[in-house]
């Protein structure tokens, strides 16, 4: 039998070398493409109801359209603060979500309950307005896993209350907001109206993370602003910001100076980093002074008060 010439054998043996390495290289990449990934589709079979993406996030609202609250004799839209929300991100083969519910007083526990026993980790539960008719309470959470049983945990603590977990046939027409182009100019920031609700956020300029995942803006952490058409001349606003612990008093004095109210000063996660406090406020008046008022809190971010430690 002809053997084939040394230089032939040689460069055919170093052809598979090449491209047995090349095998090894791009094998992570495909897996590291694959585990990045996140079943959206089997995120909203198992809730019920589509979400939207943002970036690496998916997001699943929950608004409660079945309640109808007052606040300060302002009916309040679901778009303003009667929305729960779900965030999927995908960490390594698994995903991650985060976010909370909006709940009635008597809702809460059973929904804690539910959330416990199906390994989701409860992280905050508190109140976001005050004076509302009804009661609302606000439950956060954090859980690890699958995306298709994170989000059929979620649809089945969600099932114990009345919150709406389809999307509905209905189309809402959209509503303008009065100065809404004004009130942007003025803060800065860029939204968009959705069912009567300006909404605008500003992200965090640092990195976030919590039990060692980053968390984008879209995740819960930036300062968001919600605002809707309240009596004729008037607007109504709430939301948070998201406050390093040097910034919270600084913000405080020019909400307050404002005649903004802070509704509560609290957490929304655990084993964060760094330690972030969430402040919620209400204004009612002119779109002027809220616009003025929100953007002086803006402003007083990044801010330490005078005699604080440093």
């Amino acid at each position: 039998m002809t053997g084939k010439p040394p230089l032939q054998m040689a460069l055919s043996a170093a052809s598979v070398l090449l491209a047995a390495a090349a095998l090894v290289v791009a094998a992570p990449r495909s897996s590291g493409a694959q585990a990045a990934s996140l079943d959206t589709a089997a995120i909203d079979r198992a809730i019920g109801k589509a979400g939207q993406l943002s970036g690496d996030v998916y997001k699943v609202s929950f608004p409660r359209t079945d309640l109808h609250v007052t606040v300060d004799g302002v009916a309040i839209k679901p778009g303003l603060a009667l929305t729960g929300w779900a965030a999927f991100k995908a960490v390594d083969a698994e995903a991650v979500t985060h976010g909370d519910l909006a709940l009635t007083e008597t809702e809460v526990n059973p929904v804690v309950g539910k959330l416990r026993a199906e390994h989701i980790e409860v992280t905050a539960i508190h109140n976001h307005l005050l004076g509302e008719t009804p009661r609302l309470m606000y439950v956060h959470f954090w859980g690890r896993g699958p995306a298709a049983r994170l989000a059929s945990s979620l649809e089945a603590a969600l099932a114990l209350t009345a919150t709406p977990l389809t999307d509905s046939a209905v189309v809402v027409a959209n509503q303008d907001l009065p100065g809404a182009d004004q009130i942007q100019q003025t803060l800065g920031l860029k939204g968009s109206v959705k069912g009567g609700v300006l909404g605008l956020s500003k992200p965090r300029p640092e990195p976030i993370t919590m039990m060692g995942v980053t968390l984008p803006p879209a995740m819960g952490m930036a300062t968001s602003v919600n605002i809707q058409a309240a009596e004729p001349g008037k607007v109504a606003s709430t939301g948070d910001f998201v406050l390093m612990g040097d910034e919270v008093n600084p913000v405080i004095s020019a909400l307050r100076a404002h005649g903004i109210d802070v509704t509560a000063l609290h957490n929304h996660m655990i084993d964060g980093s760094p330690d972030l406090y969430f402040m919620h406020f209400w204004a009612h008046d002119t779109p002027e002074r809220v616009a003025a008022g929100l953007k002086a809190g803006l402003d007083a971010m990044g801010k330490k008060p005078s005699g604080m430690r440093h």
